[in-house]
């Protein structure tokens, strides 16, 4: 068609339409904002360091490999054309000849069951089935469904009867395990498997149905993950005889399904192998003749056999050949290592059939058997020969028993797989024939896919046994194991790939799966299929050796792929256990695993610990197997665990369910009792550290470097502060203690205060007059008893309350300098007057104002043995003062002058006290008065300590200034009292509050349970309009987020919450006043962060940091961004220091104890260029400007200021930067019990101490849980993980982590830790 064409969608488009309506539909089309995967893009490739390809790896040499033909399946004439037919024809012709013999616990034969029982029950049981479960014209079962068989491995006979009773039944048997509990490790995937196999029936016996856990009215449980099921016990009594015109359908074998074996894959899941009638058939005549199976032999069988070699020798071919199989179970084995030894001697067996672990423990157990005989057989089967520690076991068992009559060419390994069941079987070999060669492998080879032998070192060797030759009638090839099945060369390792009529059909109901297992077609070097016929892969790596021997070196579901080198976990276990662990390890118990953390695979080794073994030898075996594993397989391990014995997850016969291990590993339900994590030597693709680049400064690089052109310059400023209008009060006082007085006179009555107790009770008020008078009083106690002069300064020691007020004001009237200081904690006297010592000391007090109580503590003995008591100034208290009043009130010359001092504790442990001038004071009182709209007709609610910052401004200050009244709640109340805050909010109708973070925390985490009951008592939010935290932090965006939804219930909007920022240079830099916007959110990237770059993200993009605006900046003050080393100013896109410019900054620091080299620089700074006659005061807060979109009250665009975090705390590594904070977020999320975290940095390390709120024997969980989350979300190695209680990690008045005091406790060694792992 001419006017057609295609577009890249491939869809017509009909090129006549206007080329403007054209464009104008892809813009239409085009997305308004990048599509996710251009948001999510991952980016492993700027972060990882891809290792570059070593020249000297080993590559593949030979030629392509050719299809290895296994000997042609035999044609006897005898053969029967169904199993079920051969069972007939024994029962009918060999009736009395045994079947089955069973062993109880010790060993003793228990039953045998004969051909003609086997025969007439199995009929009985598929008569019953057919018939007698139903109605007729309704039968429960028709041929074809699905039924699981549910027996102990220790009544095989039940097992056989079930069976053979549902192939005559021409139902679909499903063995499956006996489910021990609803959580059950397997039993939950067991459910899968049932769903996915339509099962709805289950068979059992009376003994087992009785053991299953039952609901409280008897029911037998619902497993969780299971189908609806109903239970049918095949105990012979409750069987039916078939009438005498009943026989069974044996129809010639054909493709319909026979039986169902079941099959867990690497990730757990369990998956149904479904057999077809003809291959059950042609597998057991292909064992027959692989393994020349005569009837009437005697078999002693040690396998499970409901499932693998177990079932298909001991079950189906032997029934074929009329053989006696004497069944072992796991339990009698655990109980008598040596029974199936007994039974071959006793029985003069032909043939047994054994894995690794039953030769190791008949060895162990030998010694009391002096006279056992094994010359009768002529093949020892071992189920588990492909595996690579099957080598020493065969040769140990041969070392002890070839003296008891074993004759070495009898052993015979073989190699298995669900999918393609036997896949290689050796053959007994002539009497005095050589022995078969083994191969001698290279480790380091065989990690690269390729075969070398080894010739130096005996060390990495691998010696791998033949699995003698593929079976008969079956076709082999082996391909690459990943990516398509491309035939290998003769030298490379790859998947053992099966074409048979005697192998697996599918995985039953997932035809998806199947298609890649079952239907494979090898392609050749060019990719093109080598033929038509499909080969089913069996999940063994391995190669042919000369003489199309096979060997198997390893199972694709144990293959760890680390830095893409291939590790068997068999090998590592093979490792493991030759390090002598009999001191250490718990009945040889190991798993190993893998996980993936930072973009590749790591390996986890767990095993059991002995119950006595030491502490000491522990460690030692653990550092051993650490340099073993690194000098054989040439791979560092990320994580070795020993966990206490019988604790790790079992599989049915008692191996360790390796799916479950890893899931408890990665979910922390491990419990480890020692761990040894080594990230440092395996981690190996970090990114290279981050050079810095040096940044010259000067005007042209506003162009170049720092200033990109076209980027604004990140700054930002509130509103004027404005003329001061005539009519305000304030017009003729600069001074806060003439505002005082003038209140006292003009409106003397009007409250200023309300201060409510635990119960919301008003303790104490005060009005204007009140306030004065008390200060007068004070002021008049000071002149006389104090002798103090002008300017001197004075500490006041109050609990928060209007006492403190009154005493600042006093001191203010005297013409002394106030300090407000947070008095000492009655039952943590060690740890709190030591603080007030040293401020009184710093401050040189010349006089302590206080109340009795406070001063009876000061002179106690408990006092005393802290500090040095005799030498307090002098102490006044100011309980019950004289009714005087001072001669005069001291007016300041200017108003440059002290007004007070405020002291602070910054989270480095630093104590800084800065400077406020009167000048100060009142600019800061009028900003906060425009910015909230405060004057004397409003009401304010305070939760905050009235000791330094904006909390004391708001407390003391504010209201003097502003009129209006204040409702003062000491945030210590609401530990005895949670609703206290709230229920004033609402009683009051408050519309403005202001909080800590530590008051905020308390009601969400005290209270987030109590919403219902507070409403119904009537408690209502709708009346608050502003709720501000007040912080020197960046904003805790987590806990504001919980707060407004727990308590929209209770009518709090979701816009009423925001936070203040202040520094120490300038106490209120933004506060969300009534105007402004509400404060924005952004989510940036972290990596970008860690350059100092402000890239913004969409929400939900990996790597992505929410932060929220610390509100609306104050009236009269300008902020710039800056960078703190060049000191110059920056563009929006940057991170910086944050500088500010305001007439209440403070004048300066009064000192700072301990650090005499911070100078005045912080207070009177120029930038190095762009602006150079503004002073602005650094604050020591990293943020940065954004322009939103929304507007300000004067119509412009809005800048929202974002604090990042503290320039003091921040770590340097690899040369990033990174804020304790993201790391802390990220190890809280790592495990549940994980309370509260602190990092820090030592010696270039990373310290993660993380408080434990669960239970002690959780401890060790966490520090893999640490480390991979640090590793995977801020690429940082953690060098030391502390274990503590909850409570160790010290957090100041604020609410804000003291971590510099957590290190030097650290480092002192006085943390008293649970454990501390040192990641090596």
């Amino acid at each position: 068609v001419a006017g057609f064409h295609r577009d890249s969608e491939g869809v017509p488009v009909n090129s006549r339409v206007s080329t403007k309506i054209q464009q104008l539909l892809n813009t239409l089309k085009r997305p308004k904002r990048p599509p996710l995967s251009e948001f999510f893009l991952d980016d492993s490739e700027e972060i990882v360091e891809v290792p570059q390809p070593d020249p000297n790896t080993p590559k593949p040499e030979g030629r392509q490999i050719i299809p290895v033909k296994g000997e042609p399946l035999g044609v006897v004439s005898n053969w029967p054309p169904a199993l079920q037919a051969a069972l007939a024809r024994w029962g009918a012709t060999q009736a009395k000849s045994p079947a089955l013999t069973a062993l109880d616990i010790t060993g003793k034969p228990l039953y045998t069951l004969t051909y003609g029982k086997l025969w007439s029950r199995s009929l009985k049981l598929a008569y019953t089935l057919l018939n007698k479960l139903g109605t007729k014209t309704d039968p429960v079962l028709q041929p074809g469904d699905r039924v699981a068989l549910v027996y102990p491995n220790s009544d095989p006979g039940m097992f056989w009867v079930a069976f053979y009773g549902c192939l005559l039944a021409e139902v679909i048997p499903v063995p499956i395990e006996v489910p021990l509990s609803r959580q059950d490790a397997g039993s939950q995937q067991l459910g899968f498997l049932l769903g996915s196999c339509g099962v709805s029936l289950a068979l059992t016996s009376e003994v087992c149905l009785k053991g299953l856990p039952k609901t409280p009215n008897g029911e037998i449980i619902q497993f969780k993950g299971w189908p609806r099921m109903r239970w049918v016990v095949t105990d012979t009594k409750y069987l039916t005889k078939p009438s005498k015109d009943w026989q069974p359908h044996i129809p010639t074998a054909n493709t319909d399904t026979a039986y169902i074996e079941y099959k867990a894959s690497k990730e757990g899941t369990v998956m149904g192998v479904a057999v077809s009638k003809i291959s059950m058939l042609t597998h057991c005549q292909a064992l027959t003749q692989a393994c020349n199976y005569c009837e009437g032999e005697t078999l002693v069988n040690v396998l499970d056999c409901k499932k693998d070699m177990g079932l298909w020798h001991g079950v189906l071919t032997s029934v074929m050949n009329r053989i006696h199989t004497i069944t072992v179970p796991y339990a009698v084995m655990k109980a008598c290592p040596m029974s199936w030894v007994q039974r071959v001697h006793i029985h003069k067996a032909r043939v047994a059939l054994v894995k690794c672990r039953d030769l190791h423990w008949a060895m162990m157990a030998h010694k009391d058997q002096k006279d056992t005989n094994l010359s009768s057989i002529r093949m020892l089967i071992v189920a588990d020969g492909a595996n690579p520690w099957s080598v020493s076991s065969c040769d140990a068992f041969l070392n002890v028993f070839q003296s008891h009559g074993l004759k070495p060419e009898v052993i015979c390994p073989c190699a298995t797989s669900p999918e393609a069941l036997t896949v290689a079987i050796r053959r007994p070999g002539a009497r005095g024939a050589p022995l078969p060669a083994r191969a001698i492998l290279s480790m380091g080879g065989l990690s690269h896919g390729v075969i070398r032998v080894n010739t130096e070192d005996k060390n990495s060797a691998l010696t791998v046994q033949d699995v003698g030759h593929i079976m008969p009638g079956a076709l082999m090839c082996i391909v690459k194991p990943d990516g398509p099945p491309q035939l290998c060369k003769t030298d490379e390792i790859g998947e053992i790939v099966i074409n048979s009529r005697a192998g697996g059909t599918m995985y039953y109901g997932l035809p998806g799966v199947t298609k890649n297992t079952f239907e494979v077609i090898p392609v050749n070097q060019a990719g093109a299929p080598i033929g038509e016929i499909p080969f089913s892969r069996t999940g063994l790596l391995g190669f042919v050796g000369p003489g199309s021997l096979v060997f198997v070196v390893g199972k694709i579901e144990g293959l760890l792929m680390v830095s893409s080198r291939r590790h068997n976990a068999d090998d590592l276990v093979a490792t493991a256990l030759a390090v002598e662990p009999v001191k250490t390890v718990y009945r040889g118990r190991i798993a190993v695993f893998s996980v993936t953390v930072f973009y590749d695979e790591r390996i986890v080794i767990v095993a059991e610990q002995r119950p006595d073994a030491s502490e000491e030898d522990s460690f030692q075996w653990m550092s051993r197997v650490l340099q073993a594993i690194d000098s054989i397989h040439q791979v560092g391990l990320y994580c070795l665990a020993l966990v206490p014995a019988n604790t790790l997850p079992k599989t049915p016969l008692g191996g360790i369910h390796i799916c479950e291990t890893k899931q408890n590993f990665l979910e922390g339900n491990l419990h480890p009792c020692n761990i040894l994590m080594c990230p440092h030597t395996c981690v190996t693709n970090m990114p290279k550290p981050r050079q810095k680049q040096p940044v010259d400064v000067g005007p042209a690089s506003m162009l170049v470097g720092n200033l990109v052109a076209g980027k604004r310059i990140a700054q930002a400023t509130g509103r004027e502060l404005g003329v001061v209008e005539d009519q305000d009060l304030i017009r003729k006082h600069q001074f806060l203690s003439e505002a005082l007085q003038f209140r006292a006179q003009t409106d003397p009555d009007h409250v200023l205060y309300v201060l409510l107790n635990a119960k919301g009770v008003a303790v104490c008020t005060a009005t204007c007059a009140q306030l004065h008078k008390r200060a007068e009083k004070i002021t008049a106690t000071l002149m006389e008893r104090g002798g103090l002069n002008t300017g001197d300064n004075v500490v006041l020691l109050y609990p928060p309350g209007i006492d403190l007020i009154a005493a600042f004001y006093g001191c203010l009237y005297a013409g002394v300098i106030p300090v407000t200081v947070r008095p000492p904690h009655p039952q943590n006297l060690a740890a709190t007057l030591p603080t007030v010592r040293m401020i009184i000391d710093v401050s040189k007090a010349a006089c302590i104002l206080t109340t009795q109580p406070l001063m009876r503590i000061l002179r106690s003995r408990e006092a005393a043995a802290s500090v040095n008591v005799k030498t307090w100034p002098t102490i006044i208290d100011t309980d019950d003062l004289p009714r005087k009043r001072p001669p005069h009130i001291y007016k300041p010359p200017t108003a440059e002058m002290l007004a007070y001092l405020d002291f602070s504790v910054s989270t480095t442990g630093m104590l800084t006290g800065v400077k406020m001038s009167h000048a100060a004071v009142s600019t800061l009182c009028r900003s906060i008065k425009l910015q909230c709209e405060l004057y004397s007709s409003r009401q304010i609610a305070i939760c905050l300590d009235p000791y330094c910052g904006l909390g004391f401004v708001l407390w003391c200050l504010s209201s003097v200034y502003s009129g209006h009244q204040s409702i003062l709640i000491p945030p210590l109340e609401l530990e005895s009292s949670l609703a206290l805050w709230l229920s004033t909010l609402s009683q009051y109708k408050i519309r403005d509050t202001f909080c800590s973070y530590s008051v905020m925390e308390l009601c969400t985490k005290g209270l987030g349970t109590q919403t219902e009951m507070l409403k119904a008592r009537g408690l209502n939010l709708s009346c608050v309009r502003s709720c501000v935290v007040i912080a020197e932090e960046r904003p805790r965006l987590s806990l504001t987020q919980s707060f407004s939804k727990l308590f929209k219930d209770l009518g709090l909007s979701s816009r009423a919450v925001s936070t203040a920022f202040g520094s120490r240079v300038n106490l209120a830099i933004c506060l969300q006043g009534t105007a402004g916007p509400d404060p924005s959110t952004v989510y940036v990237d972290m990596k970008s962060l860690r350059h100092d770059r402000v890239r913004l993200v969409e929400r939900g993009a990996p790597q992505s940091l929410p932060l929220m605006e610390s509100g609306t900046i104050l009236p009269g003050v300008r902020v710039i961004i800056v960078n703190p080393e060049t000191r110059g100013p920056l563009g929006d896109s940057h991170l910086g220091e944050i500088w500010v410019n305001s007439p209440h900054s403070a004048s300066g620091y009064y000192t700072i104890y301990g650090e005499e080299s911070l100078q005045a620089d912080h207070f009177n700074t120029r930038l190095s260029f762009g602006e150079p006659h503004t002073l602005w005061a650094r604050t020591g807060y990293l943020g940065f400007i954004k322009r939103t979109e929304l507007l300000d009250a004067s119509g412009d665009r809005h800048d929202a200021l974002f604090v990042v975090g503290s320039l003091d705390e921040t770590l340097e590594l690899r040369g990033l930067r990174y804020h304790p904070i993201d790391i802390e977020t990220s190890v809280s999320r790592a495990h549940r019990s994980i309370a509260e975290s602190a990092v820090f940095t030592w010696t270039n390390l990373l310290v993660v101490v993380a408080e434990l709120s669960g239970s002690e024997q959780e401890a060790l969980d966490l520090v893999p849980l640490v480390t991979n989350v640090v590793l995977e979300e801020h690429h940082l190695i953690v060098g030391v993980v502390v274990i503590v209680d909850p409570g160790v990690i010290p957090i100041n008045s604020r609410g804000e982590k003291q971590r510099m005091h957590l290190r030097d406790s650290f480092l002192a060694d006085q943390l008293d830790p649970i454990y501390v792992a040192y990641n090596m």
